[in-house]
């Protein structure tokens, strides 16, 4: 158990027997009231995200959960195979439970995937992940009408939108929470 004050990013709490992850919150203290907490939760398994209030100091149940450092090994046309990189058990996860992490995870890549009483829920990713574009058009210098950016395929088939100047080939960094180019990998 813990109480609302102690609430964090990240943190799954166990509400009506479902298990929910929070994505944000904030602590609001009116001028004329009892404070509360202002919550958007996540959850785990429906992936269906909401926005919970809670008074402040309520006592909320937390969700044991074990965070596992795992290598993704590969897709195998079905399931995402993952491995234990403490005893090398093999965990296949479905698509649904991967969901959009799959656009930035590449093989031999090392993951945390949170379990809760045995049972995987989701893969959690690191906050950038460095991929190679596969596939862009050239930049014309002169064109600006797109604000100086292209659209850009990277390893994983995930497109997005990078400055002009970049190639087939370059590493990039993309940012796992919203899929924005964040720089150019120095080799």
């Amino acid at each position: 158990m813990a109480t609302t004050n102690d609430l964090k990013n990240g943190m799954v709490l166990n509400l009506e027997g479902q298990l929910w992850q929070v994505q944000e919150f904030l602590h609001v203290k009116p001028g004329k009231g009892p404070a509360f907490v202002r919550t958007k939760i996540k959850n785990v398994m429906s992936g269906k995200t909401i926005d919970k209030t809670f008074n402040a100091g309520t006592k909320v149940e937390t969700a044991n959960v074990d965070r596992r450092d795992m290598q993704y090994l590969y897709h195998d046309g079905t399931d995402y195979v993952f491995m234990d990189s403490s005893d090398y058990e093999q965990v296949m996860l479905s698509p649904q439970l991967v969901g959009d992490a799959s656009n930035y995870i590449l093989e031999n890549q090392q993951l945390q995937v949170a379990f809760h009483d045995g049972t995987p829920l989701y893969v959690e990713l690191p906050p950038a992940v460095e991929m190679t574009i596969t596939h862009t058009e050239p930049g014309l210098q002169g064109d600006r009408s797109s604000g100086g950016t292209k659209p850009a395929t990277v390893e994983t088939g995930l497109e997005i939108q990078v400055p002009l100047f970049l190639d087939e080939g370059v590493r990039v960094r993309v940012d796992t929470r919203n899929g924005d180019y964040l720089g150019r990998v120095k080799e």
